[in-house]
């Protein structure tokens, strides 16, 4: 081996690892920007609940309360990405995937070909998440 293999392979050994650490930087921010956001949005569900002297229809609380916990499992998902040593479990984006078209069906259910379609979207989830769970459930015995 030359030097010069050895010198392109040292630089090549280091740019998983300055990508990596780009990764973790910019996740990171995403982890603070949510965190401020998460926070924006339970003032705006107390100030929704207790504030306003109108009625709130439930359509909008439940639009609301579906954001809070859209970002709640964005910032999950972020932690058990450290946790896992930098693996991102895949149930995780099916919790998000899950709970974002449930609040797409309660926002926007006009159509009814539209929200069965969702619904089997759903189906089709919770299925990938019981295999993927069975998967998890034969490796830890």
């Amino acid at each position: 081996m030359t030097i010069k293999d050895l010198s392109t392979k040292m630089r090549m050994h280091h740019v998983p690892v300055v990508l990596q650490m780009v990764l973790n930087v910019c996740l990171v921010g995403m982890a603070l920007v949510l965190s401020v956001l998460l926070i924006y949005e339970t003032w705006s569900i107390f100030s929704l609940i207790f504030l306003t002297d109108t009625t709130t229809s439930y359509y909008q609380f439940t639009d609301e309360l579906l954001v809070f916990f859209l970002y709640f499992e964005f910032l999950a998902l972020i932690i058990k990405y450290f946790e896992a040593k930098f693996h991102f479990p895949l149930r995780y984006f099916i919790y998000i995937g899950i709970t974002a078209i449930i609040r797409l069906i309660i926002v926007d259910h006009d159509d009814a070909m539209h929200t069965l379609g969702w619904s089997l979207a759903i189906l089709v989830l919770i299925g990938a998440l019981f295999l993927s769970n069975l998967r998890q459930t034969k490796e830890s015995h």
